[in-house]
């Protein structure tokens, strides 16, 4: 069966616009890459960032979604390792062609992972963006990351055994892969913030420690006291708001860094650095690193190593996400991912 040219897709009108589900051109494939029908696409709190704040898109109408897994239907040149029908899960770029809210996307040859059998579209398209936001912020050289060493490779798993780590927001999408690639590390002890309500669920993914995110800042340098006496010379913050950028700053020892989600809301002392992350897998910084990322991807989820995210699936497709994306902006959605069927 033939590929189609025209497609749906969920369009954002205009800068500071509103969303319009309207029929769309389907994207070619260029060398390196894959057109795959997008079966479940994942939202994340960067898509209603876009629209209310303007941010990274300069042309508009603008398809965004950068989460996706779908079925292989037509492949670019020089793509050897994949084939028509393949199911891949992938990290889409903030260009038109490379957006999931829409029924076809181009994705990367080399930023794509095959589906374990026993997953569906939807568990996996909870991966991308947050398990890549995660792996650059642990793993990506400085300035880009705290620059330790990736457990792509078995010999480095482990290797941080009796090193603490610190992961603020271990709840949300970005902390609960930041915890499990710190348990394949072997930091210890993990120590998070997060509702206790999640305390279980964040321990089976590798937190030793879990402190209720509302306790005083006074009250969580008490409690990290009385779990390590070693310094904490690295700080995850999955977070990254004013408050939690503070309480970050103050336990982190002289001459530590902390990776943030978002921009830096304070100055940085005592020889402390504050790393910014921004996970676009084609930027020159991350593309390598995270194409070698996904050639181990489907082993890790395989093996547990990588669980992905609690779902939420959407009614009404493409029409969904907008209510799915007030959600988050109003924080009304805690240690799941809201998924959409194209």
């Amino acid at each position: 069966m033939s590929t189609p040219t025209i497609q749906k897709a969920l369009l954002l009108d205009s800068k500071f616009g509103n969303f319009v589900v309207q029929d769309s051109s389907v994207p070619k494939p260029g060398t390196g890459e894959l057109l795959v029908k997008v079966k479940s696409a994942a939202l994340n709190p960067v898509d209603w960032m876009i629209q209310k704040y303007g941010i990274i898109f300069e042309e508009y109408p603008a398809i965004l979604g950068v989460d996706g897994a779908g079925e292989i239907v037509e492949i670019g040149d020089d793509v050897s390792q994949w084939k028509i029908g393949d199911r891949v899960f992938f990290q889409g770029i903030f260009e038109n062609k490379g957006g999931s809210f829409q029924q076809y996307i181009v994705a990367s040859a080399y930023h794509a992972a095959r589906i374990p059998e026993r997953f569906s579209f939807d568990d996996v398209a909870s991966i991308p963006l947050g398990l890549a936001t995660a792996y650059i912020g642990l793993y990506n050289k400085k300035p880009y990351g705290l620059e330790f060493e990736s457990p792509v490779l078995r010999s480095s798993q482990g290797k941080y055994s009796g090193t603490p780590l610190v992961v603020f927001g271990g709840g949300s999408s970005v902390g609960q892969y930041a915890l499990q690639l710190a348990n394949a590390s072997g930091f210890s002890p993990i120590i998070t913030t997060a509702s206790e309500k999640h305390t279980d669920y964040l321990k089976s993914l590798g937190a030793t420690h879990v402190i209720d995110r509302h306790i005083s800042s006074s009250a969580l340098s008490s409690e990290i006291l009385k779990i390590t006496d070693k310094p904490i010379t690295a700080i995850y913050d999955a977070i990254s708001t004013k408050e939690t950028q503070q309480d970050a700053h103050t336990i982190l020892a002289p001459g530590g860094t902390i990776a943030l989600v978002c921009p830096p809301a304070l100055e940085a002392s005592d020889g402390k650095t504050f790393i910014s992350l921004f996970a676009a897998r084609n930027l020159p910084q991350n593309s390598a690193l995270l194409e070698n990322m996904y050639t181990a991807l489907t082993q890790w989820v395989e093996e547990g190593i990588i669980k992905p995210n609690r779902i939420e699936v959407l009614p009404n497709g493409l029409a969904g996400i907008t209510d799915g994306l007030k959600r988050l902006e109003n924080k009304e959605i805690s240690g799941l991912k809201l998924i959409a069927h194209p």
